[in-house]
């Protein structure tokens, strides 16, 4: 029998939870379940304000993935200093989500599991995945594609 795999718990942040964190949450765990790995990954997402605190996505951004075949779930909630011991990976959307997370951080002691989504990209060479909430459907569609690639480098990654 093989050894058993290790889990790996992967949290996307974003400003409010309701846009780019979610997708790429809903992203991810497709791209898991389709790779047949479900049981090695726990899977959430965040935001660095609580503001929309238990909202669904966006619906917008919820109308673009189910157009593209993905099933929408989740509740948007604010991320806590506690994320950072539980995730071995934060994974976050632009520099000032970076920044608020690394913030709470204040021991210093995560420095590596806090990092840019856009880092994981293989296709992409944007600086950041902007937020689509004040763009129109072009927006929506090209974070979608930005996420789809660096979830898929984020995947290849963890193994």
């Amino acid at each position: 029998m093989p050894p058993a795999r290790k889990t790996h718990r992967v949290l996307f942040v974003c400003l409010g939870n309701i846009c780019r964190s979610p997708a790429a949450e809903i992203i991810f765990r497709k791209m898991v379940d389709d790779a047949g790995r479900t049981a090695e990954f726990k899977i959430d997402s965040a935001g660095t304000i609580g503001h929309h605190h238990g909202a669904p996505p966006d619906h917008r951004m919820a109308a673009a993935l189910t157009s593209k075949g993905f099933t929408i779930s989740g509740n948007a909630r604010q991320i806590q200093a506690e994320d950072l011991e539980r995730f071995d990976l934060v994974v976050t959307m632009d520099e000032s989500n970076l920044a608020d997370v690394r913030s709470l951080d204040t021991a210093g002691k995560f420095p590596e599991k806090i990092r840019p989504l856009v880092s994981f990209c293989k296709s992409h060479d944007d600086l950041r995945v902007p937020d689509p909430y004040y763009g129109g459907q072009r927006g929506f569609d090209h974070v979608i594609a930005l996420l789809g690639d660096g979830c898929a480098g984020i995947l290849e990654e963890l193994g």
